[in-house]
């Protein structure tokens, strides 16, 4: 495996060994070339399968049979093909993540320190969802008859009974890892695949560095594989869309804008958590930090990228009086590992399906969407939007037993919240650094 960071315990080490930290997966793990069209594409191909869809049910309502017959075989088709790189995609991403985190751990104090700062703001950005995307929910109920048209549109195989708290805990470890990922049981077989990344790192150099390169591979085919399916988005989002369009009417629409305001409010509240780190755990001034992550914050809108940015938050650090030594460390480590808002936004969109279908969340089906919000959160590389979108929400869904089939529609808005995402975590990359910097100073 690569180096990951020359650091020392006092946190002195060159910025271009902490950019090594950003590409640290397993040997042989390069970003493959991915297949990919423009999120305007998608969003378009959303519009134009809505309109008409509408224009159909009004104005030739007698050739929608035969139009719907086909956009729902189209629809479905890529909709089962999108499923089909979920579980693959997932455990080989968590493996080569859980093997940089241990790679993280080991590099020194300083990143130790700057590890423990992530994990708990990542766990409290996944509490923070749980609790307040259902007070949101409450606030602002999904509009009734645009919910029951899209649930008798995409239609979803109905939940079984919960489980109590002792299936649960039993349910956690698999007697059979393979049977569990045929049967979608994504926490038991996540939790495998954690434990057994954690136990190559225990074993002969050479062995490990051969899983790392078999799991790396396997990751690089499959974001391969999902990339050409995302390239059909165009056309299966105008199916989809199309057809829920065509069943509902303008309900869709609605039901859309609701669900983009709902997972960018949530996403507001992590924005806000990298003001209250950055005040109270940096001690920084408010007004300071806020003139100071001006420029970051439109840098971060316009490119939609942590990893762009990065010079603007470096820039943003040295404003605030953080050692070079610190920011040149812990801010690459923060994008390559550290996504604020990623637990908080993904479980949002999970939470929101949950309740338009009407699938009850027991407090076992929580603590699954929790655990699994920060591993793949920990575990997902710089991907595409779409992508990320895909192999991030489709895990937390499985896991909690929510249907999966209305993300096919979902990614299409997805450039809308994606907006939230970058500004949040750019804003909690700073204050984090920050933090770690007043943590590390002498006395």
């Amino acid at each position: 495996m690569n180096q990951l960071i020359n650091d020392t315990s006092s946190g002195d080490a060159p910025v271009d060994a902490s950019l090594d930290a950003m590409h640290d997966a397993p040997r042989g793990f390069v970003l493959p070339p991915i297949a990919q069209v423009p999120a305007s594409w998608t969003f378009a191909s959303l519009a134009l399968g809505l309109g008409g869809g509408l224009a159909l049910a009004l104005l030739v309502p007698q050739a929608l049979p035969a139009v719907l017959m086909v956009s729902e075989s189209v629809g479905d088709l890529w909709l089962r093909a999108l499923q089909a790189t979920i579980v693959p995609l997932v455990a080989a991403l968590l493996f080569t993540g859980t093997v940089q985190v241990v790679a993280t751990a080991n590099a020194g104090a300083l990143a130790r320190r700057s590890l423990g700062l992530f994990l708990l703001v990542l766990g409290l950005s996944a509490l923070i969802a749980l609790t307040l995307t259902p007070f949101l929910l409450t606030l602002m109920p999904i509009p009734g008859a645009a919910g029951a048209a899209l649930r008798a549109t995409l239609a979803a195989p109905p939940s079984g009974p919960l489980p109590g708290m002792a299936e649960y805990l039993k349910a956690i470890v698999p007697t059979n890892v393979i049977d569990a990922a045929a049967n979608d049981r994504m926490l038991p077989m996540i939790l495998f695949v954690a434990v057994f990344a954690l136990a190559s790192t225990r074993i002969e150099a050479r062995q490990r560095a051969m899983l790392a390169t078999f799991f790396a591979a396997i990751a690089s085919a499959m974001l391969v594989v999902i990339g050409w399916v995302l390239a059909a988005a165009p056309v299966g989002v105008l199916a989809l869309s199309l057809t829920v369009a065509a069943k509902t009417g303008s309900a869709a629409i609605g039901a859309l804008a609701h669900y983009v305001l709902v997972v960018i409010l949530t996403g507001s509240a992590i924005l806000l958590i990298g003001y209250l780190v950055a005040v109270l755990l940096a001690r920084l001034s408010p007004l300071a930090f806020a003139r100071a992550m001006v420029p970051v914050q439109v840098f971060a809108l316009s490119t939609q990228s942590s990893l762009a940015s990065l010079p603007a938050m470096l820039g943003a650090c040295s404003k605030l009086d953080v050692r070079p030594a610190t920011s040149e460390f812990v801010m690459p480590l923060a994008v390559a590992l550290f996504r604020a808002t990623s637990p908080a936004m993904n479980l949002a969109v999970v939470v929101y399906v949950a309740k338009w279908y009407g699938v009850p969340l027991s407090p076992a089906m929580l603590a699954s969407g929790w655990i699994m919000a920060i591993l793949v959160s920990l575990s997902s590389v710089s991907l595409p939007g779409t992508i990320s979108f895909i192999a991030s929400v489709g895990p937390i869904a499985i896991a909690m037993g929510v249907p999966v089939a209305p993300l096919a529609l979902l990614v299409a808005v997805e450039v809308l919240p994606d907006l939230m995402r970058t500004l949040g975590n750019v804003t909690c990359d700073v204050a984090v650094t920050a933090a770690v910097d007043r943590r590390d100073r002498p006395s």
